[in-house]
């Protein structure tokens, strides 16, 4: 791909970027997908009987009883999966559930259903791991008993599309414990995963794998460095350059984690991110301009080279529009206008004086 961005092609469109759904949201990213329990028809008999019991609160010896299942080495495979989903079921609808599952051993031997041959199984491991972990409480225990590599690994290789995409929520949830627990799932091998995934995986996946991505790279600095090598750039400026991906705020967001790192900065440039981000900042919504005006700060900051490309994209005109709108918010004008006295400037090895949009963008 041309280093010069000037070179580039940029598409035009009369639509700004717009998140479907989203555009009104406060934060760029939801909570990753939800628990969805699909049924064979052959198991559909008393199904809505089963859930109806699980959306109510567990007693203590029930709870045991399944946990004592699952230890069972004379279990079969029936009760093995029976018990896994009545615990899955237990944890997603009732908090308190959630509490008393992990207080009677059940974590153990979940992880240890991650290992297991069955595709079923897994599913219903990973997946009642991950809804325990909704509780905070949780996080610490499900750390404590190995379950990380373990989802690693069924982030990797486990056989339903519903057990990887639950997998890498597990692994979000558990990177929010701590800087220590996001640094750790970087180094078991999370991040060249959700970076596949990001590339590969349908709808829900692709969301899924950014928010985790988003999540690790802000825990832990060493996993920005760990997606830039995975080649996340190109995949999420992809989806930056197509509303229809509802992808546009999730993947920008990312972006601007990893341009923080040097090695960022220069994935973005040379993949061509620079006509991308100069038209969010022409034609997106206001948190888009905003996104893309401090990846571009952040990008322009002390390498005169990238001021001269952006400059020659046509980024001054929109800039200096977005710094004089009515309706922009007094914080992202001053970042707009800290942008334009870069990239007037272009030839000048470093500012003198940092402005204060570039201190707080970092």
């Amino acid at each position: 791909m041309e280093s010069d961005a000037s070179t580039s092609p940029r598409r035009r469109s009369s639509s700004c970027y717009s998140d479907s759904g989203d555009s009104s949201c406060s934060e760029p990213f939801s909570e990753c997908g939800s628990d969805d329990l699909s049924f064979t028809p052959a198991a559909a008999a008393g199904i809505h009987r089963l859930l109806l019991s699980c959306a109510a609160e567990a007693s203590d010896g029930t709870v045991s009883s399944l946990v004592a299942e699952l230890e069972s080495p004379s279990s079969s495979l029936d009760s093995l999966r029976r018990a896994a989903m009545e615990l899955r079921l237990l944890a997603k609808h009732n908090p308190d559930n959630r509490i008393r599952i992990a207080a009677a051993g059940a974590v153990r031997p979940l992880v240890a259903l991650l290992s297991h041959a069955d595709p079923l199984l897994q599913e219903h491991g990973v997946t009642a791991l991950l809804n325990l972990s909704i509780c905070d409480e949780n996080k610490a225990i499900i750390v404590e008993a190995g379950a990380i590599r373990p989802l690693v690994h069924a982030l990797k290789s486990a056989a339903s599309p519903a057990a990887r995409e639950n997998a890498a929520c597990a692994l979000l949830r558990l990177s929010q414990l701590d800087g220590s627990a996001a640094a750790s799932i970087g180094r078991a091998g999370a991040i060249p995963l959700l970076v596949s995934l990001l590339e590969t995986g349908g709808a829900r996946g692709k969301k899924d794998a950014a928010t985790a991505l988003y999540a690790l790279c802000s825990g832990a600095r060493e996993n920005r460095l760990r997606a830039v090598e995975a080649g996340a750039v190109r995949p999420l400026l992809d989806l930056m350059a197509d509303p229809e991906t509802g992808m546009v705020d999730k993947a920008a967001y990312v972006l601007h984690s990893l341009v923080g790192i040097a090695e960022g900065r220069s994935a973005a440039v040379e993949e061509g991110g620079v006509p991308v981000l100069v038209e969010m900042v022409e034609v997106g919504t206001p948190r888009q301009k905003e996104i893309a005006t401090l990846c571009l700060l952040q990008i322009c900051e002390d390498n005169a080279v990238y001021r001269t490309m952006v400059a020659r994209e046509g980024a001054i005109p929109p800039l200096v529009a977005l710094s004089q709108s009515s309706s922009a918010r007094p914080k992202l004008k001053t970042k707009a206008e800290a942008l334009i006295e870069m990239l007037r400037q272009p030839r000048s090895a470093s500012l003198r004086a940092r402005p204060a949009a570039v201190v707080a963008a970092e």
